[in-house]
């Protein structure tokens, strides 16, 4: 059942019947014991008014044993008046032949031709004689039948309208979904404006909000994916453009310096083509994996060496690695820790010079590592912009694409690590932590 209405109207009336149920048992027990004390009540009061009446000398028990008539009394009751020596002193019309009486006082089941009687018997040893006074039990049980018959009847008929009425309720009380349902198939796929839910039930509030959440994550999404579109078109424009014209310089030059130079310019633009495709492919990547996913046990300083081996070094560059960074363990996504140390490297890589020194050295805590290069540095005012997409600082003379430390931060991200840029101390060049 995957209607939420049909299983609240089934929970509901369900529920209801239960109750109910539950009640007429109750009514049944309680009525039963209050019926049951009445009837002996009456019993008793009846025996002791026809005991009374013996004693007083209007019945005598030399009597015949002709039928005794007890005024004000229902039919249901018989009374008999036996004497001591076993002789039927008198008895009420419809009062059984055989004897309702026993030797002792007080009340007591009998079985009187396959028939179950209450008796409530008195012994007046002065008169000789014994009193009893029954009524059936099986008229008891009718009694009890007839007035759960009266409660039972009423629900039969109040149920359905119970039913009706539960249904249509439901059917009001659900209609705030109904109309956001509405709402929302009404839009079309680009309106991604909130839902307003202040006119919405309480219960609803958190599914909205929700919903909310999720349009704005996925309006973010579709933003973040066209400037990411219109930046990588831009990016392209330029070595896509810069390899037409090389060739066409090469095509038509007879110089074979020139052609050979042009040739060199068009393959610089396929490098710089590739580098800004592979990074947007792994921006992509980096897009779609979660946050602390999987992780293990890793060799830092393995991992920077291959990050190393995977870049160009130009000659005359001097790498320093810190010997501590050897055995270095940390937990975490290989894949995600060599684009952090393979994009903080190729960064420090174009913007030191040919004859500088890269240095990595692991952090006085172990707890890291860190990178520092000989480049002009960073502006306080540009540092909380590095780390944007295509972002590329003011009077770069490199060919970065802008997505290298993006990079290094997303995927810092991922491992659930913080990366930190600074300019040196001694405003030598640039420091990048990861911690």
């Amino acid at each position: 059942m995957t209607s939420l209405r049909h299983r609240l109207f089934v929970l509901l009336l369900a529920a209801t019947g239960a109750l109910w149920l539950c009640a007429v048992l109750w009514i049944y027990v309680g009525s039963r014991i209050e019926l049951e004390h009445v009837l002996d009540a009456r019993l008793q009061e009846a025996a002791r008014m026809v005991h009374s009446l013996v004693a007083s000398g209007n019945v005598s028990p030399a009597a015949a044993t002709a039928p005794f008539q007890e005024a004000g009394y229902e039919k249901q009751l018989s009374c008999q008046i036996w004497s001591l020596d076993g002789r039927l002193v008198a008895r009420s019309s419809g009062a059984p032949e055989a004897n309702l009486t026993q030797e002792n006082e007080g009340f007591a089941d009998r079985d009187i031709g396959g028939e179950s009687w209450r008796v409530y018997t008195i012994v007046d040893a002065q008169k000789g004689v014994r009193v009893a006074v029954g009524d059936r039990i099986g008229l008891r049980d009718r009694l009890v039948r007839d007035l759960m018959l009266g409660l039972i009847g009423p629900a039969l008929i109040i149920m359905p309208l119970l039913g009706a009425l539960i249904w249509l309720g439901l059917g009001r009380g659900l209609s705030p979904l109904n109309r956001i349902a509405g709402e929302i198939a009404a839009r079309d796929g680009d309106d991604m404006r909130p839902i307003a839910d202040a006119a919405a039930p309480l219960e609803v509030r958190p599914l909205l909000r929700a919903l909310n959440e999720l349009f704005g994550k996925v309006d973010a999404a579709r933003r973040h994916e066209r400037d990411v579109t219109a930046f990588a078109a831009h990016e392209l424009r330029t070595p896509l453009a810069g390899l037409k014209t090389q060739a066409q310089v090469a095509l038509a030059t007879r110089d074979d310096q020139a052609r050979v130079s042009a040739l060199r310019q068009i393959i610089a633009s396929v490098d710089r083509a590739t580098r800004l495709t592979r990074q947007l492919l792994t921006l992509a990547k980096l897009d779609a994996m979660p946050i602390l996913g999987q992780r293990e046990a890793l060799d830092l300083g393995l991992v920077l060496e291959e990050a190393i081996r995977d870049c160009k070094t130009p000659p005359g560059l001097r790498i320093v690695l810190d010997p501590k960074l050897n055995g270095l363990a940390v937990r975490g996504n290989r894949e995600c820790l060599h684009l952090v140390l393979r994009n903080l490297h190729e960064n420090a890589v174009a913007h030191t010079g040919a004859d500088g020194t890269i240095c990595w050295r692991a952090m006085p805590d172990g707890a890291g590592i860190m990178i520092e290069d000989e480049g002009p540095g960073i502006a306080e005012d540009e540092m909380p912009l590095v780390t944007q997409r295509f972002y590329r600082t003011r009077g770069t003379t490199s060919s970065g694409t802008g997505l290298g430390l993006a990079i290094a931060s997303i995927a810092a991200n991922r491992l659930g690590m913080q990366l930190t840029i600074a300019n040196r101390d001694d405003r030598s060049g640039l420091r990048c932590t990861l911690g």
